[in-house]
């Protein structure tokens, strides 16, 4: 899946576009919540008042006359007036309305009363808004012609002057003091996230002062946790740079140590040969050349596929194993049947699939066969067997072997057989000593593990190559 192609941001920037509008977001709400508290606050502090104001005029009433009597509190009322900085309206009335003393209209409560609780309510008084309070209580003695009980409501109303300049008056002082915590968290929220990227940015500039040849680990020391697995990533990416370069610098080494000795040889030879007069010893030194060059050409391939098992990308795909082996066998067959030698495979009858790369292996297993054919000698029985298991552990693996009753090896060769140019205290035959060098990094880069081992009854050699099968259906068992 092909991943968008984002426009680089600074990590700087990207915290702050991110961060500053959520506190625009938190203070938006905090505004609006000290909005709601501001209103509460004012209302719980006028209305005390207004209750104040209800209670006075609830203790002046009278109904000893038979009549519903009031003596108003005037200076109270004055004082109270003044506070508000507006006009204070009152209403005395029996809960039917029959008798009503002060401002008739003052708006009624929204809810019904009970008796003896206060309610606070906002109104609109002959075009004025008004704040009013409503109070109900039983009279101990009703009105003339009333039976018991009898309720008498009193109103006290104020206009929202002074309420209105309070609320203001604190919903700036709530601003400005949001606005400056803003600005001081802005200012904060800068110098955290500096000093978060530092050690970022000292990070990055001892990346940038680094020697081009400089492939040792980066240092985690004072990094962030969270910056670990980016430092983690690039060591691992110098490690693979370290592997590559230790891996050309030995292709350098085993391709001087390899041609050096042939191409002097050569030199040699082609001088001799200009020196020499008699064309049949010319001939000689040409035949000789000629070997020569074809040992070096073999030597230099061998070289160039080692080369290429150690570095290049494997080209991993599903095949059937059984058709590879036959395929190795076929090619081989001919010039086992040269050298009397007895060529075999022993293989499932059924498609064995695999997954690899199908190339390698089978240049893998071209080397051993022929490894076995050069060296097992006339009358040696050579047998590629391949077959798939389970291990304990219930994970499938493919076993390839090439096994044959030649000479064989001591027991001390064997443990050193593919180290690259080892070939073996006793052999005599020629040869490079790559084929199971490039033999044994196949199988590592495939996963696998090779066994080098006295083949059957002590004589000749069995090589053993065991292969995870990873993710390939298995659609025979070996």
């Amino acid at each position: 899946m092909k991943r968008p192609n984002w426009p680089l941001v600074s990590l700087r920037r990207l915290l702050l576009l991110l961060l500053i509008p959520g506190m625009l977001v938190v203070t938006a709400a905090e505004f609006w919540l000290s909005w709601a508290t501001v209103n509460d606050a004012a209302d719980a502090a006028y209305d005390r008042s207004l209750l104040g104001a209800v209670k006075s005029i609830d203790s002046s009433i009278s109904t000893a006359s038979g009549g519903l009597g009031v003596e108003l509190p005037y200076r109270m009322l004055e004082f109270f007036e003044l506070t508000a900085q507006g006009q204070v309206f009152y209403r005395v009335a029996s809960e039917d309305g029959l008798v009503e003393i002060g401002s008739a209209g003052l708006p009624l409560p929204p809810l019904p009363l009970e008796t003896g609780r206060p309610q606070f309510y906002d109104g609109v008084y002959f075009g004025q808004d008004v704040r009013v309070g409503s109070y109900a209580r039983v009279l101990t003695e009703p009105l003339a012609g009333q039976l018991p009980p009898q309720r008498v409501v009193v109103q006290v109303a104020e206009t929202m002057e002074a309420r209105d300049d309070f609320r203001q008056n604190l919903l700036l002082r709530t601003l400005f003091r949001d606005l400056a915590l803003i600005v001081l968290a802005t200012g904060l929220l800068i110098l955290s996230i500096h000093w978060a990227m530092t050690p970022l940015s000292r990070f990055r500039k001892e990346v940038e002062a680094r020697d081009a040849e400089d492939l040792a680990p980066m240092s985690a020391e004072g990094v962030p946790a969270e910056v670990l697995p980016v430092v983690s990533a690039i060591n691992q990416h110098i490690a693979r740079a370290q592997e590559q370069a230790e891996l050309r610098r030995q292709f350098v080494d085993d391709a001087s140590h390899q041609l050096r000795t042939p191409l002097a040889t050569l030199s040699t030879q082609v001088a001799y040969a200009l020196r020499e007069q008699n064309p049949a010893e010319q001939h000689k030194v040409l035949e000789s050349i000629r070997a020569q060059l074809d040992q070096t050409i073999v030597q230099t391939n061998q070289l160039l596929s080692l080369a290429r098992a150690d570095s290049a990308p494997l080209d991993f795909r599903t095949f059937d194993l059984t058709w590879l082996a036959e395929s190795v066998v076929s090619r081989w067959w001919v010039a086992a049947r040269d050298q009397s030698i007895d060529l075999g495979l022993d293989a499932p009858g059924t498609k064995l699939d695999f997954k690899g790369d199908a190339d390698l292996l089978r240049q893998a297993l071209s080397n051993l066969v022929h490894n076995a054919i050069r060296h097992g000698g006339p009358g040696c029985h050579v047998t590629l067997s391949v077959r798939a298991y389970a291990n304990a552990a219930g994970k499938e693996f493919v076993s390839l072997c090439v096994v044959d009753n030649g000479r064989g090896l001591a027991s001390a060769d064997l443990e050193r057989l593919g180290e690259r140019f080892f070939r073996g205290g006793d052999v005599s035959v020629p040869g490079s000593g790559l084929g199971l060098a490039f033999v044994r990094t196949v199988v590592q880069r495939h996963g696998g593990h090779t066994r080098f081992l006295n083949g059957t009854e002590g004589r000749g050699l069995r090589v053993e190559l065991d292969l995870p099968r990873g993710r390939c259906g298995a659609s025979a068992s070996g």
